[in-house]
């Protein structure tokens, strides 16, 4: 049996083969997972007691579900922390080392604005294309739920999501503190091509502003081109409208950009020549390079991942058997591949990722782990279909500099003592 077991290491610090939980039935499947130290070790069976609750009547049906009272650290984290006011802005990180799979729930699906979220009505709510086009058009909630409906999985990750590991030194965080700015739903929603065909488009228009009915009027500059290809006006989230903190009644989806750039709150499409050089474009989101250089209107965000279990405040209990388990996205199209590490990057070995992989989607990766007891270092890093691979932390520094603070997608890595407590570091 050892023999066989050791055979399952395909890299350094105790990393096993990707397929081996795959494997049930035979000998192996009884016993050889037990004989690497699972999560917790059986016991000899005994007579189950009745508990409380199985012995009085549950509680009525709701007219909406909550989770679970001992659910409740599964939560989001507002930022700035405590009491705020609604004024100025805001956000909330999804408690990524909490969930599972590769859709968020709407409870707890990132959120970031810029003054607030408002208390629209959708009775009164319009939304107005007009600029370069034939036909300026408005448009209900109500007129725009009569039209055929097309839905997209995809994740929306703000730009600004992971920067605090451009810092000299290593952040303190979980991977919701650190990494909790970005988010996985299916959304669902009318075709943006299909209310510019209808408006009229004029040839001479290659760009549009899109903006929101926040008291930010949050504003954005968006390629033609995207608007044609796989844009929705988004009035569904996981099957339900979308709620208040992401958009209610509608908003922009554009898969693989930049987040603030799936305008919430929609309210007005203008079609430009050119883009329209808004405060949210100019002051901030522009990719700032080393030299003092800066990439603008640099929209898709690049291959990125992070391992969720274990990581900080997910820590180890005991020498064993664990499974190593993360996402991976890439705004340029479907994941092809992601590596961990546990040794620090010394050594690399493929993750098997769960279905479905789609692109422009958060997507599941898991690898098992036979855990010595002694200090690692675990790391992943990504490949999209394009051949993109997610980079180091020195290589990203490297090109951009000390002063950037968006687009971070560099490899992220978790070290854990050899009592199981699990801290970012930097290796």
């Amino acid at each position: 049996m050892s023999e066989h077991i050791d055979a399952d290491v395909v890299a350094g610090n105790g990393l096993l083969d990707r397929r081996l939980f795959l494997r049930q039935g035979g000998l192996f499947g009884i016993v050889g997972l037990a004989g690497l130290g699972a999560y917790a070790k059986p016991v000899e069976a005994e007579t189950l007691m009745v508990p409380e609750w199985s012995k009085t009547p549950g509680a009525w049906v709701g007219g909406y579900t909550l989770p679970s009272k001992f659910e409740t650290k599964v939560a989001r984290t507002p930022f700035p922390a405590g009491p705020y006011n609604g004024i100025g802005p805001g956000s909330a990180r999804a408690p990524l080392q909490f969930l599972d799979g590769m859709i968020t729930p709407n409870g707890v699906h990132y959120e970031r604005s810029h003054n607030g979220i408002p208390d629209i009505n959708p009775d009164t709510h319009r939304l107005l294309i007009h600029g370069l086009v034939k036909r300026p058009l408005t448009f209900t909630v109500e007129s725009l739920s009569r039209y055929p409906m097309t839905s997209r999985i995809a994740f929306v990750e703000c730009a600004g999501n992971s920067g605090a590991l451009y810092a000299d030194k290593p952040a303190e965080g979980t991977a919701q503190t650190l990494h909790g700015l970005v988010s996985c739903a299916e959304w669902t929603g009318v075709p943006l091509a299909m209310l510019l065909e209808e408006a009229g488009v004029d040839p001479a228009a290659k760009w549009l502003v899109a903006e929101g009915a926040d008291a930010a009027a949050m504003s954005r500059s968006v390629p033609l081109a995207k608007a044609l290809d796989d844009a929705i006006v988004a009035l569904y989230q996981n099957g339900e409208r979308v709620r208040p903190a992401n958009g209610y009644p509608m908003r922009l989806l554009l898969p693989g950009f930049q987040g603030n750039m799936n305008v919430k709150w929609l309210r007005r499409i203008k079609l430009l020549r050119e883009p329209a050089m808004t405060k949210d474009e100019t002051s901030k989101y522009s990719l700032l390079l080393k030299e003092g250089k800066v990439a603008q209107f640099n929209f898709p965000l690049d291959a990125k991942s992070v391992i969720t279990k274990p990581s900080p405040g997910v820590n180890m209990t005991a020498p064993g058997l664990y499974e190593i388990s993360g996402i991976a996205w890439s705004g340029n199209g479907k994941i092809s591949k992601v590596e961990v590490s546990a040794d620090g990057g010394k050594s690399w070995a493929p993750a098997a990722l769960s279905e479905p992989v789609l692109s422009k989607a958060i997507t599941r990766f898991r690898i098992p782990w036979r855990w010595s007891g002694g200090p690692a270092i675990l790391q992943s890093r990504a490949i999209d279909e394009t051949g993109y691979v997610q980079p180091s932390r020195e290589q990203q520094i490297v090109a951009r500099g000390s002063r950037a603070a968006y687009h971070c997608n560099l490899i992220t890595s978790w070290g854990i003592s050899d009592q199981g407590e699990v801290k970012h570091v930097y290796a």
